[in-house]
């Protein structure tokens, strides 16, 4: 499935410019977000020898274009990205919608995937029906539900890594920022995926599986079907943040920046 190339995507880069030589990392925000969820993880990178690229996907933040309605679809999107970009090989990151997105490019082109890092991830990952079915009819619903399954319960009470920042008022602002229908189209396209293990099991590449003990959307014991899907060659490395819920990136981002940059970053990062 190709589908139609999004015209003038948005991406972040970090705050740096493409420098030709530098190995590629990719991240690929979750249902509903954009790129703004990665900012302290893309600008480590960006400043520690990577180019970055954190885009928004069709119809979400500032990329327009029409929404895309599979995994597959936004899978085909992201390699389509790297050849319009002259990238020939990235590592792939991905965060809950996204990490699915990466799992399938990475088994579609495993050739041009050097690193995959899935965060928050299972598969399947099915929606529950009540929550789905908010998306499309009541969407302040939808959101005082995903705050309420994606945050561990200090963030919940106002906690937060970043001072004078209220998480869950953050990310309610986020996902009201989404056109009408943003929400619906992704947590669908969740919902539909079963290529999961048939995916895991063309992946090559070294394969790291993080996840945040208070994730109560895709809990660390769910995600052993998958990690068992992945052949010895994968080399799969399984990460477990403390104190944290699925929306770990903000909650806990300098353990999310640890365990990205010891898999991916000081390995293979130029000196």
């Amino acid at each position: 499935m190709n589908p139609t190339p999004c015209l003038n995507p948005y991406y972040y880069t970090g705050g740096r410019p493409h420098q030709i030589g530098r190995p590629t990392i990719i991240f690929i925000h979750g249902a509903g977000h954009d790129h703004s969820v990665w900012t302290l993880q893309t600008r480590y990178c960006a400043s520690h020898g990577w180019n970055v690229l954190a885009p928004d996907l069709p119809a979400h933040g500032r990329s327009p274009g029409d929404g895309l309605t599979s995994i597959e679809a936004l899978a085909d999107w992201v390699l389509q990205l790297m050849d319009t970009l002259n990238v020939a090989q990235a590592a792939l990151v991905g965060h809950s919608m996204g990490s699915l997105i990466a799992l399938e490019a990475a088994a579609r082109a495993p050739q041009r995937i050097s690193h995959l890092a899935l965060i928050g991830s299972v598969a399947p990952m099915p929606v529950a029906p009540p929550l789905l079915e908010a998306t499309l009819s009541h969407r302040n619903e939808a959101h005082a539900m995903i705050n309420q399954w994606s945050y561990a319960p200090r963030a919940q009470l106002g906690a937060s890594s970043t001072p004078g920042i209220h998480l869950t008022a953050l990310n309610e602002r986020l996902m009201q920022r989404q056109a009408p229908g943003v929400l619906h189209r992704d947590m669908a396209a969740c919902n539909a995926y079963q290529g999961g293990f048939d995916a895991a099991a063309r992946v090559s590449c070294p394969v790291l599986l993080l996840s945040a003990a208070q994730d109560r959307m895709t809990p660390p014991k769910a995600l052993a079907p998958l990690a068992a899907a992945f052949t010895p060659d994968a080399c799969v490395t399984r990460v477990v943040i403390p104190d944290a819920g699925h929306a770990m990136m903000s909650e806990a981002p300098g353990a999310v920046l640890d365990a990205l940059w010891n898999f991916i970053g000081r390995k293979t990062s130029p000196a």
